[in-house]
């Protein structure tokens, strides 16, 4: 093959494929440059003037380095490997790191295997992190375990590219046995490790990041972000649907900004349809944000190549794998032609690749294992005349506690007359019987219940509600249908729902129908009183997650995250 390469490099025999008087990025030197760029086989072979046995004219566009996703969990989108693969693909993103966390938690490494053989007929490469917290923490119930001997074991698996990130940061710096097994099982076989480490500081953070750790992508101030640089950390800019620090890069500066990388993390469908994917980070960093459009397109790519040791990737030039992405302009990003490995697998913001033959094994269904759930199960019954309720900002994941009035009845809190609903996480995994109760206020729902098996990290059944009978009949839907989301409209009587029918937390459908029907949910759900600046169903699936501050509700109840354990909801 490299032969091949030479010959077409110094035009001895025609390229595969031109892409002819192309406008491209110089990633190493940040520059515009002008040239026809040469492909043969799977890789660049250099820029000039060539001859390919078949052209595209790029007059008018600019040539990219396609783009990659420093870190993402597919099932936040709802789709298959495959369907998200037709929506980013033709949006210029052909790699991204992939961190299976959410289905592993479900399915344990069958959820591991199915995303990495899912992925394998479609235009991008997934590099698959090994979770490296199944569950996230010891205070609820997941679908599987993955200890520190599981990880020594599984991380050495050829699919397996690194180790996830790494959420129990008080197991790293107080060296829990089992944590240091698994960093230490990923360092023996010189795989990268993600990190997870908010407001973390000083001596911690330097302890944090002696377990090899290299990336963050939940830094919030210009002091942590600094430190962490500072420290050799490379820093994630994200772009999901519910969590989003793109304000961030009003910290990029020269210096520095060879250190940022863009992720998603978790981006659902209808966004990923309507808005795009890191295609839209880089619209918004450039237009809104006032980034150096060539400082932004080298955080999506060879920023994100170096820090996660990918050779030959995320710049145009000779031996490069000829992954690259021609736009419109680097201001507006929309893609005209996306090339994955030397081949054209899109065109003018369409797949050029199949995805309807769908990779789906038995193994990752019917994971929703439920009990028949009845209208007692969600009476909350509270001591006194005040009790603990989570709140939540827009655009976030960060959770408050404010102390509220309440007044009881028949032995249950009354919601009649107040911005309180009920909050429940109901362990569907082993039929454990446990329901963690919570009061919720602000959120602006009325009127029966609403529902997801999506619940970060474990994905336990999350219910919302003011009804207790709307309730139950949500859980008993959501068992029904195996997982999926769902609405209970007390008034009229109906249920509305969204089959997931992958771990609960994905669809086997095609992506346009299943972005239809969520879009047509969520809308349900705002009718009904959610507030528009919230994601109405992505909002509810973070409130059971216990790693991130401050008050958080799991199957197993009421949990303090700054202190690290449960609370009561009594006042």
């Amino acid at each position: 093959m490299l032969e091949k390469y030479v010959k077409a490099a110094r035009r001895e025999n025609k390229s595969d494929l031109v892409l002819k008087n192309a406008t491209y990025l110089d990633v190493f030197t940040a520059t515009l440059k002008k040239g026809d760029i040469a492909i043969a086989g799977e890789k660049i072979v250099g820029v000039g003037e060539y001859i390919g046995e078949q052209e595209i004219d790029c007059t008018g566009l600019t040539v990219l380095p396609s783009y990659i996703d420093g870190h993402v969990h597919i099932e936040s989108s709802q789709l298959s490997p495959e369907e998200f693969a037709s929506l980013i693909v033709p949006r210029g993103t052909t790699t991204i790191i992939a961190d299976p966390h959410e289905i592993t938690n479900v399915c344990g490494m069958a959820g591991c295997e199915y995303i990495a053989k899912a992925s394998e007929s479609v235009p991008l490469d997934v590099k698959i992190q090994l979770p490296s917290c199944v569950p996230a923490t010891p205070f609820e119930t997941s679908g599987a375990i993955l200890n520190g001997k599981d990880t020594q074991k599984h991380i050495k698996n050829d699919y397996i590219f690194g180790l996830g990130e790494f959420m129990n940061y008080p197991g790293v710096v107080y060296c829990d046995p089992d944590v240091m097994q698994k960093l230490e099982s990923a360092h023996a076989v010189g795989k990268v490790i993600d990190g997870h480490a908010p407001a973390i500081s000083g001596y911690e953070l330097n302890a944090y990041l002696c377990g090899g750790i290299s990336t963050d992508h939940e830094c919030v101030t210009k002091e942590e972000i600094e430190e962490k640089i500072s420290k050799g950390v490379y820093v994630h800019i994200r772009h999901g649907s519910s969590t989003q620090n793109l304000g961030n890069a009003k910290y990029i500066t020269k210096q520095n900004m060879r250190r940022f990388i863009l992720c998603t993390d978790d981006r659902h469908a209808a966004d990923l349809k309507e808005k795009g994917h890191l295609d839209d980070a880089l619209r918004k960093l450039v237009q809104v944000y006032g980034i150096d459009p060539i400082d932004a397109v080298i955080c999506a790519t060879l920023n994100c190549a170096e820090c996660y040791g990918l050779k030959w990737r995320g710049a145009i030039a000779p031996f490069y794998l000829a992954d690259l992405v021609a736009v419109d302009d680097m201001k507006n990003f929309n893609a005209q032609y996306v090339v994955k490995s030397g081949k054209l697998v899109a065109k003018h913001g369409k797949p050029l690749f199949d995805t309807s033959k769908r990779y789906l094994p038995a193994n990752v269904l019917n994971t929703v294992h439920l009990r028949e759930m009845k209208a007692e199960d969600f009476v909350l019954e509270l001591k006194g005349k005040k009790a603990k309720a989570m709140t939540i900002e827009p655009g976030g994941v960060v959770t408050g506690c404010e102390i509220v009035e309440v007044e009881s009845k028949n032995g249950d809190v009354v919601l009649g007359g107040t911005d309180l609903l009920k909050l429940n996480v109901v362990e569907r995994h082993k039929m454990t019987g446990n329901i963690g109760r919570a009061l919720f206020k602000g959120y602006g729902f009325k009127g029966g219940a609403l529902g997801i098996t999506i619940a970060h990290d474990s994905h336990n059944i999350i219910l919302m509600g003011d009804d207790n009978e709307s309730m139950a009949k949500a859980a008993n839907r959501l068992k029904e249908i195996g997982g999926g989301m769902v609405i209970v409209d007390k008034k009229s009587g109906e249920i509305h729902s969204l089959t997931l029918d992958i771990a609960g937390l994905m669809s086997s459908r095609d992506a346009e129908g299943l972005q239809r029907d969520s879009r047509a949910l969520i809308e349900k759900a705002h009718s009904m009183g959610v507030r528009r600046e919230y994601e109405a169903f992505m909002s509810l699936a973070f409130l059971s997650l216990a790693v991130i501050p401050k008050l958080k509700v799991t199957d197993a109840g009421l949990f303090d995250v700054e202190k690290f354990a449960f609370t009561d909801i009594n006042v």
